[in-house]
């Protein structure tokens, strides 16, 4: 049975405990706000620098301070907490100018990343969309010879493309399933990257697609943009100079609308090249491919683009000219002689070739 005046002695006990973590915890806190408000200086000449392993820490776009400081923490460059590196990261003012990229620092405490952080610089990586790619030539930008027991660069790029959580929400009922079609709503351009990877740069060039293009496609269904990124492919090849895209374009157009083969070198290249084969110029010989690619047999569009067009070909897909012409053919310099008649067009081909 316990007597009153044991629950009297314990109730004692246990507030005096209790006050005295209390005490050692106010006292800890304060401690620490007070030698925080101490100058830069006197840190740097406290502690000594540390010489811990080098790490290479990813900081992705969007992260306040507090979940920079998680981010050197998870992938095992800070020894402290998260938060101790957050204070200090708002103590020196690191917080208001931090960007994101890749951070190569050695492991160590809150005090010495913060002071890594002072002076280092985030790694820019770079990773170029040229127009004209195809899906071939696209793997290649991700190919990892200094790894070779690393998934293949095409497992990787497909991958990416055929998750629709890398596009914007309101481009993924839009977009079309295959890999080939898909790449066509990457936008050429070179984009500077936290992380080589084939999800970032499907993320960033697709982001990039839709901010210039994305209230135009809200107007489309999906079949039609399909078909339009399928026409900017075709004068992407076809149109060396950005004022005849229009044109040529409209060509396409027309033919379509009377049923014409296209009769496209450029696509017969495509199909040659899905079989493993390299065409430099078309020969008659290479024109029996049996092919959907191959628009001098197959009637209508090919059945995906043949390549990530640019922005002006997306603007002449999108806006065909209006013209009379269903025939063209490249002169020297690059440019064409386009005709209205089969007979205008062979003398056409006839001053091309005296050129």
């Amino acid at each position: 049975m316990t007597h009153v005046g044991d629950e009297k002695a314990m109730k004692k006990r246990s507030l005096l405990i209790l006050f005295l973590v209390l005490f050692l915890l106010g006292l800890g806190a304060g401690a620490t706000a007070f030698f925080m408000k101490f100058p830069y200086e006197f840190w740097d000449r406290l502690l000594p620098p540390s010489h811990g392993e080098l790490k290479v820490v990813i900081v992705r776009p969007g992260l306040n301070a507090r979940q920079c400081a998680l981010a050197f923490y998870e992938q095992g460059a800070l020894t402290d907490s998260p938060a101790a590196l957050a204070r200090w990261m708002s103590r020196l003012g690191i917080d208001r100018k931090f960007r994101s990229g890749q951070y190569r620092v050695r492991k160590s405490g809150a005090w010495d990343m913060a002071r890594q952080l002072l002076a280092v610089q985030p790694i820019a990586s770079s990773l170029t969309v040229i127009p004209g790619m195809d899906v071939f030539s696209l793997r290649e930008i991700f190919d990892d010879v200094k790894n070779p027991t690393s998934p293949k660069s095409g497992d990787l790029l497909r991958q990416a493309l055929l998750d629709d959580r890398h596009y914007p929400q309101p481009m993924r009922e839009l977009l079309p399933e295959s890999e080939e079609s898909r790449i066509a709503f990457l936008l050429p351009e070179t984009y500077f990257v936290v992380e080589e990877s084939p999800e970032e740069l499907v993320q960033i060039a697709s982001h990039t697609w839709w901010e210039r293009y994305g209230e135009r496609a809200r107007s489309m269904t999906s079949k039609d943009l399909g078909k339009r990124a399928i026409v900017a492919s075709i004068v992407q090849r076809e149109a060396l100079w950005d004022e005849e895209r229009a044109t040529i374009a409209g060509v396409v157009e027309n033919r379509l609308k009377k049923n014409m083969l296209l009769q496209i070198d450029a696509t017969v290249i495509y199909a040659w090249k899905l079989k493993g084969k390299n065409l430099n110029r078309v020969l008659y010989s290479d024109l029996e491919l049996n092919s959907p690619y191959n628009t001098y047999v197959a009637s209508g569009l090919p059945p995906a683009p043949i390549c990530v067009p640019s922005a002006e070909s997306w603007e002449a897909a999108l806006e065909p000219g209006k013209n009379y012409y269903y025939y063209y053919v490249a002169r020297k310099d690059g440019y064409h002689y386009f005709a209205p008649t089969y007979e205008e067009h062979r003398r056409n081909i006839k001053k091309a070739r005296a050129e």
